[in-house]
């Protein structure tokens, strides 16, 4: 028999010569912050009783108590010195009365320790603690019955919400006329603080395509490698249109692509495109933005809006913040769930290695890294993997700040220097989390403006463990979307 206790999955007993059979573990509370007298209340106790926890001998810091407790899910918190606490370093969320409370889930003959310095993911079946190698992968820890849940409520909202609900109710929208001078277009790019901007062509009375970071990351590397590239300075009177067409010629030999790229249709959406259409065209053709364009009888196109996974990651978190009792997936600690790019530390990677580089690497190396690897960021940590920056794609339009681009050689300025750069600009760049922090935490912080990755880190140390982006968690959307309904002409993202 099974039942949910405060969202949590609890396994009460087997078949019926199990029913009468309790499970104890032995199952460990600690707080290493200090304090004169330390007691731990909880679910498990009903809250009625304050149970005194006692110094780790040898410490005069760090109090324990060991209690058995059946296998379940239970929430506890604190009282040091007179005053509730609950430990931040380990698993958190609210309860029903918007209180933070700590959780622990105790399962079978195993504990899912809360404490972040213990191992992270342990497989269903005991492992020999000296073996050696990467953990296990994560094992999500939902019903079926949750998951129909999750996929239904998604599938819907995603194919009844359209672009034009992504709308702001005022601002505006820039766009370049592919004539412009690319140093011009580099300058507003900068000004504007956009990683991205529609282009339009006055001859074709249409939008024709995007300039984005990627292709000044492209514009400097090449002129790196041959200052005659534009010869005499030529970047100034060089436009959009013919770097477009020259970059079709010369991809292969600025990136060493291993296919040539083709010229392509704009792709775009209308205002009245479902929120699941516009994420798959992003997804499917590996961009980051489409521009949201309307006309009516023929007549000239209007440029609404850019829409991007950020916005339509906002407006899902939106809609779903009142629904989270019933939605347990979103609970669900990042570190559980199959999306990111970790560490081979921390578990088998899913899929490619997560990459880093350190201050002093040239910076010649990091926009190469982010082209050839086809990643948006790199996490720049210490010679000890702790945390310090990130360098992402659209950091590059920092290097038209009076011109910096033409006085540098990329070989010789550091990824450190350049983010100094960044630095003035004054805007937060990146968010962390640790490997605990809930799935809807870490899409909270991803629909953030400029928000496009989070740094997974160690709480105590900020040793780099992973990093989570947008296009993460939307392609585990639509692998969970998929896995239950391939065949059945359901939305795919």
């Amino acid at each position: 028999m099974c039942m949910y206790i405060n969202s949590c999955f609890v396994w009460l007993g087997g078949g019926a010569d199990s029913c009468n059979t309790i499970i104890m573990v032995q199952t460990p509370f600690t707080w290493r912050y200090g304090g004169h007298q330390v007691f731990l209340s909880g679910s498990f106790n009903g809250w009625s009783e304050r149970m005194p926890m006692f110094l780790v001998e040898g410490s005069e810091n760090i109090f324990q108590r060991i209690i058995d407790l059946p296998p379940g899910c239970y929430q506890y918190k604190f009282l040091v010195d007179g005053t509730w606490r609950a430990d931040q370093q380990q698993i958190c969320d609210l309860d029903e009365y918007g209180t933070m409370n700590n959780i622990v889930l105790v399962r079978g003959t195993e504990l899912t320790s809360p404490d972040l310095n213990a191992e992270a993911f342990r497989p269903c079946t005991s492992r020999d603690s000296s073996s050696a190698g990467p953990l296990n992968e994560p094992v999500l820890q939902l019903s079926d019955g949750e998951m129909d849940v999750f996929r239904q409520v998604l599938s819907m909202h995603l194919l009844s919400s359209s672009t034009y609900e992504l709308i702001p109710n005022s601002g505006k929208v820039l766009a370049l006329d592919i004539e412009v001078d690319v140093e011009q277009a580099f300058h507003v790019m900068y000004d504007s603080g956009l990683a991205v901007m529609p282009l339009w062509d006055e001859n074709r009375g249409q939008m024709v395509g995007m300039l984005t970071a990627s292709d000044f990351i492209l514009i400097l590397l090449q002129l790196h490698r041959n200052h005659a590239m534009f010869g005499n300075a030529e970047l100034e009177v060089r436009t959009i249109a013919t770097w477009k067409d020259w970059k079709l010629q010369h991809h292969r030999d600025i990136i060493r692509a291993m296919v040539p790229i083709q010229r392509r249709p704009l792709i775009h959406a209308g205002p009245d495109d479902a929120l699941a259409d516009v994420a798959s065209r992003i997804l499917q053709n590996n961009i980051s933005a489409v521009p949201i364009i309307h006309s009516v009888d023929g007549s000239a196109p209007s440029l609404l809006h850019i829409a991007s996974l950020a916005g339509i990651l906002k407006d899902v978190c939106r809609n779903f913040k009142n629904h989270l009792g019933y939605l347990t997936l979103l609970q669900q600690p990042v570190g559980y769930l199959p999306l990111g790019t970790w560490s081979i530390e921390v578990r088998r990677a899913l899929g490619r290695p997560l990459l880093t580089l350190h201050p002093n690497d040239p910076l010649s190396s990091a926009l190469t890294l982010l082209l050839e690897a086809q990643i948006s960021s790199i996490p720049i940590v210490d010679h000890s993997g702790n945390f310090i920056n990130i360098y992402s794609r659209s950091d590059i339009t920092s290097l038209a700040k009076d011109n910096i681009y033409t006085r540098i050689q990329l070989n010789q300025m550091t990824v450190s220097q350049a983010l100094e750069l960044t630095a003035e600009r004054g805007r937060s760049r990146y968010k962390t989390c640790t490997r605990f922090d809930s799935l809807y935490r870490v899409m909270e912080l991803l629909s953030e403006p400029d928000m496009r990755r989070v740094i997974v880190v160690e709480a105590s140390s900020r040793h780099v463990e992973g990093i989570i982006t947008l296009r993460d968690v939307f392609d585990f959307f639509s692998r969970t979307l998929i896995t239950k309904n391939k065949g059945k002409g359901v939305m795919y993202l």
